[in-house]
């Protein structure tokens, strides 16, 4: 019987096409995935999005085991890259519609720039457009991208994170603490908007 509340279609690989950037955001070529993340990485535009449901509670993802890097490790609700020719906002709703199955508004927050080595395996280092929004339904996610999910609150995630860095992707790590410090009143209210 298949569950109703999964989808196991692939949605990306590692030959997929990455944008190189510079530091201001000016696109500079094309490499693939596998490419982008090897040695010391090159920096690639990438999105991350923060989903809230009604309760404020923020959605995480337990990345696939089968990621080559942070495989296994939690992370924010969704992240990935855009395709190329793809407009950064246009990626982080296809992105979640694909790994979430989920259809929502998503505010930009922030735009910024890491460099995270992974053992011996490579590094991400991508220059980063950050999103949040919020939804009233649950997800119905993505098997070949995602081990597991759950709804956490803010005050558990900040214990969790605080207490198990290890656990959570450099990525989730730096993003939320940054919405903490400059995105508090979204933040208390889910990232719910009222007209």
């Amino acid at each position: 019987m298949e569950d109703p509340t999964t989808n196991n279609e692939v949605i990306s690989d590692d030959h997929d096409l990455l944008i190189l950037v510079d530091s201001s955001d000016e696109q500079i070529g094309e490499l693939d995935k596998e490419a982008c993340h090897n040695g010391s990485g090159k920096l690639h535009r990438a999105i991350s999005v923060f989903i809230f449901n009604h309760d404020g509670d923020l959605l995480i993802q337990q990345r696939h085991t089968q990621k080559r890097l942070w495989g296994g490790v939690w992370s924010n609700s969704c992240c990935s890259h855009p395709r190329v020719g793809e407009e950064t906002d246009v990626a982080a709703h296809r992105r979640v519609a694909e790994e979430l199955g989920l259809k929502t508004d998503l505010n930009f927050l922030f735009k910024f720039e890491y460099r995270a080595p992974y053992a011996e395996f490579g590094t991400e280092h991508e220059l980063c457009s950050v999103y949040a929004g919020h939804v009233d339904g649950e997800p119905i996610v993505n098997t070949t991208e995602i081990q597991a999910w759950e709804w956490v609150p803010s005050s558990e995630l900040n214990q969790r994170v605080e207490q198990r860095p290890k656990d959570f992707t450099p990525w989730l790590q730096i993003e939320w603490a940054r919405i903490n410090a400059e995105f508090s009143d979204d933040l208390r209210c889910g990232f719910r908007r009222t007209p």
